[in-house]
C-alpha cells in the first residue's frame, strides 16, 4: 500500500491489528468495531484497552503467532512493531495489504467532514478541546486522540454527527494521509529530524499537508507561531483554501487575550467571549481559541461555544495533577521538545504563584538530544531545581557522546543529573509547603510523580 493512498473502509474486510493495545490503534480499532468492521488483533501484553475491545466485538490475542491472524483480509501495524514479527511476516507471505495506523484511520472517516489538527506540539489537548467542546454543543463527532482524555473517559469513539475529529501526526509524514475540510495547525518547529533530515523537510510537509485541502476548505493557523504564520501565508499565496489566523497577534481574526488564570477571552467579529478554562498556561489558551475558531466554522454558537471549553479539563500526562502532600503539588507533562518544556514549566509557575517549582526531566531519543541539548537547558533553567534523568532510549540505539550531561552543561545553579534511584527522595526534600513538582519527559518519567508523592508523605 503507497504511503498515501487511503482505501475504502468497505474495502478492508476483516482487519487484523498487530499492537492493537496501543493508545493509537485502540482508538482505530474502536472505531472500526462501532461501524461494523470485523475486527480481530493482539499485542505482547495483556492491556486495560484490550477487555474493553473484546466487550464491543473484537476478537484479542495475547501474544504475537501466525495463528493470530486466521482469515484477516486488511493488516494494520503499529509503529513500533518489528519487521521480524511472526504476524507481519505471515501478512506479507500471505500478500494481504498492511495499512500503518494513519491510512486505517482515514479510511474509517468515510465520507464524514474531517477536522485533522496537527502541529508540533499541542494537538492533543487541541484536538480534544474541539471534541468536549463540540459534544458540550450538542454534536456527536467521532474522534481520535493520541492520548486519553478524562473529560471524554475514552481516546476515541463512533459519533452520530458526520463530523470527525483527529490528531494529525507529522512525526512520520503520516498526516498525508488524511482529506480534512478543516485543518488546525497549532505550530511548526523542527522536530523528528531522524525521520525528516533537515528542518526545510519538515516545512514542506506541512505545506503538502496544507495542499490537501479542498477549495471549499479552511486552514485554521496561529498567528502567534512563525512557523505556523509563515505556513498561513504561503497556503494563502497559493489560493486554493481559506485560512483564519487565531492568537493574540492584531492580524488574528480570533483574538485571544490571556491575562493568565481567570482572564482568558476571545473576540471574534468584534464581539469578546470569557473563557473559563481549568488548564493552565499560554499555550493552552492559544488551543482553546483554535477549538473555538473550529467550532464557529461547524456552525457552533459562540457562546455556546466559549461555554463549551471550560468542561475540558486536560488531557492525560499533559499538565496532570498526580496529587500532593504536605502542601505540595506533583504534576506530570509528556512535553519532549524543547518549546513544549519551556511551556509546561511556565504553566507551573503561573501555578506556584510566588512559590518554587522543582522539575525532573528525562530526555526522550538520543538524536533529539544532540539537537537541542542547549534549548532543553534553556528551558529547564526557568524551574528552581532542575534534575534530568539519563535519556530514554525508545526506539533509538545509543548515538557515541551523546548523554545527559549535554543538556547539565548548560544549567544554571539548581540544575544536575541525577540517578534514577535517587531522583525522588532528593526532590522529596527539596519541596516545601505551596511549591510545585513536575515530572517531565515522554518516557517511563510519568511513573516517578506517585512516588514522589508518596515519599512527601513519609
Amino acid at each position: 500500500m503507497s504511503p498515501h493512498h487511503t482505501p475504502r473502509l468497505e474495502s478492508l474486510g476483516k482487519v487484523h491489528f498487530i499492537g492493537i493495545g496501543g493508545v493509537g490503534m485502540s482508538a482505530v480499532a474502536r472505531i472500526m468495531v462501532a461501524r461494523g468492521v470485523p475486527v480481530s488483533g493482539s499485542d505482547a501484553k495483556d492491556l486495560p484497552v484490550m477487555a474493553d475491545l473484546a466487550a464491543a466485538g473484537a476478537r484479542v490475542a495475547v501474544g504475537y503467532a501466525a495463528g493470530n491472524l486466521a482469515d484477516a483480509q486488511t493488516v494494520v501495524a503499529g509503529s513500533a512493531i518489528r519487521e521480524d514479527n511472526p504476524e507481519l511476516l505471515a501478512a506479507r507471505q500471505a500478500g494481504l495489504p498492511v495499512l500503518h495506523r494513519s491510512q486505517a484511520l482515514a479510511a474509517t472517516m468515510g465520507d464524514d467532514t474531517v477536522v485533522t489538527v496537527a502541529g508540533t506540539h499541542g494537538k492533543s489537548t487541541t484536538t480534544s478541546m474541539i471534541t468536549v467542546l463540540l459534544r458540550a454543543a450538542g454534536l456527536d463527532p467521532s474522534f481520535a486522540v493520541g492520548a486519553n482524555i478524562p473529560a471524554l473517559g475514552v481516546n476515541a469513539a463512533h459519533g452520530t454527527s458526520g463530523i470527525f475529529v483527529a490528531e494529525a501526526d507529522e512525526s512520520d509524514g503520516s498526516f498525508l494521509n488524511y482529506r480534512p475540510r478543516i485543518a488546525v495547525v497549532t505550530n511548526v518547529e523542527p522536530d523528528h529530524l531522524d525521520y525528516y533530515g533537515t528542518a526545510e523537510a519538515v516545512y514542506e510537509s506541512f505545506d503538502r499537508f496544507t495542499a490537501l485541502l479542498p477549495a471549499d476548505g479552511l486552514l485554521v493557523a496561529c498567528a502567534d507561531d512563525a512557523g505556523s504564520l509563515a505556513l498561513a501565508g504561503r497556503t494563502r499565496d497559493r489560493g486554493n483554501t481559506r485560512v483564519v489566523l487565531y492568537g493574540t497577534s492584531e492580524t488574528a481574526a480570533v483574538r485571544l487575550h490571556d491575562g493568565g488564570p481567570g482572564d482568558v477571552s476571545v473576540s471574534a467579529d468584534g464581539v469578546e467571549h470569557v473563557l473559563s478554562l481549568q488548564v493552565p498556561g499560554r499555550h493552552n489558551a492559544l488551543n482553546a481559541a483554535a477549538a473555538f475558531t473550529v467550532a464557529l466554522e461547524l456552525g457552533v454558537d459562540p457562546a455556546a461555544a466559549a461555554a463549551g471549553l471550560g468542561r475540558f479539563s486536560g488531557a492525560s500526562r499533559r499538565f496532570e495533577q498526580k496529587g500532593s502532600a504536605r502542601g505540595v503539588r506533583v504534576f506530570d507533562d509528556y512535553a519532549h521538545h524543547p518549546t513544549e518544556v519551556r511551556a509546561a514549566l511556565t504553566a507551573a509557575r503561573s501555578v506556584a504563584g510566588g512559590h518554587k517549582v522543582h522539575v525532573l526531566f528525562q530526555p526522550h531519543l538520543f538524536s533529539r538530544t544532540r539537537e537541542f541539548a542547549a534549548q532543553f537547558a534553556d528551558a529547564l533553567n526557568l524551574a528552581d531545581t532542575a534534575l534530568v534523568l539519563d535519556i530514554y532510549p525508545a526506539r533509538e540505539d545509543p548515538i557515541p557522546g551523546v548523554t545527559s550531561q549535554l543538556i547539565a552543561d548548560h544549567l544554571k545553579e539548581g540544575g544536575r543529573l541525577v540517578a534514577a534511584a535517587d531522583a525522588v527522595d532528593t526532590l522529596a526534600e527539596a519541596a516545601a509547603d505551596g511549591d510545585v513538582v513536575l515530572t517531565v519527559g515522554a518516557g517511563d518519567v510519568t511513573a516517578y510523580g506517585p512516588r514522589i508523592v508518596e515519599a512527601l508523605r513519609a
